[in-house]
């Protein structure tokens, strides 16, 4: 447990874009929730989350994005995953969650596909 988690945002068009170093999880989610609830309440909806950095991700963390997405899509937009890495990947699947957020390798991919 190294509590080690690492958030940087920058804007890329009409997304603002977190990225996401290190684990996702009990003890370091929270700080991502306020993140994120930060961010939609400074006005902006759509919110791309890059998990290319992120070796680990409990149901907490789950947790997070989902309420993430509830904020976003009440505020007219959503919430987009980015290049998750495997075992983020593995989370999402098994608990059915990568149906419901919109998944994308890149956000190349993500701008020219939404």
């Amino acid at each position: 447990m190294g509590e080690i988690l690492l958030l940087e945002t920058r804007e890329a068009g009409d997304w603002t874009v977190v990225d996401v170093k290190g684990e996702v999880d009990l003890y370091t989610a929270p700080r991502l929730k306020t993140l994120l609830t930060d961010i939609t309440a400074g006005g902006r909806s759509n919110v791309a989350v890059d998990f290319a950095g992120v070796e680990f991700m409990d149901s907490t963390g789950l947790g997070v994005l989902i309420s993430g997405l509830k904020r976003c899509r009440e505020a007219g937009g959503t919430l987009a995953l980015v290049a998750p890495t495997e075992p983020v990947r593995k989370v999402l699947t098994i608990t059915g969650l990568d149906q419901v957020f919109n998944i994308r390798d890149s956000l190349d991919e993500l701008a020219s596909g939404s």
